[in-house]
This record gives structure tokens, sequence and C-alpha cells, in this order.
């Protein structure tokens, strides 16, 4: 009996990247007319939202570089990994002044509750609509968006895109090509 609640526990936590993998199929329409993943050189979206934390985000505005990692759920393992890295080499990427963004579709209390959790030095974004996923032309289904990264030079432009990312060293690689900006 152990082992099926074992399999059962499992496939639960696997089930957000199957449908992740899933959504794959197709480009998605941006609201700036153009489809599929907003390509580098592309001014970043105009969206300005509060942050779990409070921390007020406006794309347009930062003045410094910053990654915007999309990500499919709190609290799975790939997306927890992800996180924690970040959080892992965070003095890094302020000593390099590199703002970093969360997105996904969870709402605020359960970002709220991520970050505790996991003690997350920087803010998430509740794209609870899919406003911030369409913009960037990154895919979602059934809540769940795909784990896509942008990095946004000091003027607001998509400097890099990095598809379908390794969690664990993700963090890393972003910030070698963030001092390079």
């Amino acid at each position: 009996m152990r082992r099926s609640a074992a399999l059962t526990l499992a496939l639960s936590l696997l089930a957000p990247s199957l449908l992740v993998a899933a959504a794959g199929c197709g480009e998605v329409q941006r609201p700036d007319g153009g489809e599929g993943l907003l390509a580098e050189g592309s001014e970043a979206p105009a969206l300005a939202k509060a942050a779990h934390d409070g921390t007020a985000i406006d794309l347009r505005a930062l003045g410094k570089p910053a990654i915007v990692y999309f990500y499919p759920k709190d609290g799975t393992p790939g997306c927890t990994t992800e996180a924690c890295a970040f959080r892992d080499v965070w003095s890094s990427y302020e000593s390099a002044g590199v703002m970093v963004i969360g997105v996904s579709m969870d709402d605020d209390a359960s970002h709220e509750a991520f970050a505790e959790e996991h003690e997350l030095p920087f803010p998430l974004i509740a794209d609870t609509e899919g406003t911030w996923a369409k913009s960037f032309g990154v895919p979602a289904t059934a809540g769940f968006t795909q784990r896509v990264s942008f990095l946004l030079d000091a003027e607001g432009k998509v400097a890099k895109v990095y598809p379908g990312v390794d969690p664990g060293v993700h963090a890393d690689e972003v910030l070698e090509a963030a001092k390079a900006l």
C-alpha cells in the first residue's frame, strides 16, 4: 500500500510539469500582434504590478538589468529548485545590480507562502489572468506557464531569451549573461 501512495504522490507532483510540456504546441499570439516568445532586441512589454511583497514592478521603468522568469507552479519540485537557486546566489545578483522577478499564475497568497517557506528575497508576480505570460508570448495551459526566462537590459530591452531552462543551473547561467550587459 505504501508503494501505491508514493506513486500517487509522485504523479501528483509531476502532473503540472506534464501539462506544461504538453502545452508547447502552437505559437502564443501576443497583444503586440506578434507570435511566440518575445524576441531578443524587443522592448519589454508595458506591464506594471505590485508583487506579493508589495514591491512595485514597472518593466519599462526598472533602470537596471532584470531577469523575468516564468515558472509553472509554486511549491513544485522544479519550481522550488529554480527559486532556491536564485535565492542562493541573491547576493551576487544584488552586487551586479540585477533584479530578479518570478512570475507564475499562482495568486499572491500562494506567492507569499512560497516566498516565506523558502526565504525568497525577490518579488513574485501573480499573473492569475495570464497577462504577463501572453505579453511575453509564454505558453500557458490549465493555469501553468512554461518555464521560460527573459533577461532585460537596463533600457528595458530583451537581451536574451531562455526557453526550457534547467532549474538547477539557470540562476548561475543568467547571472553570467547579466554581468556581460
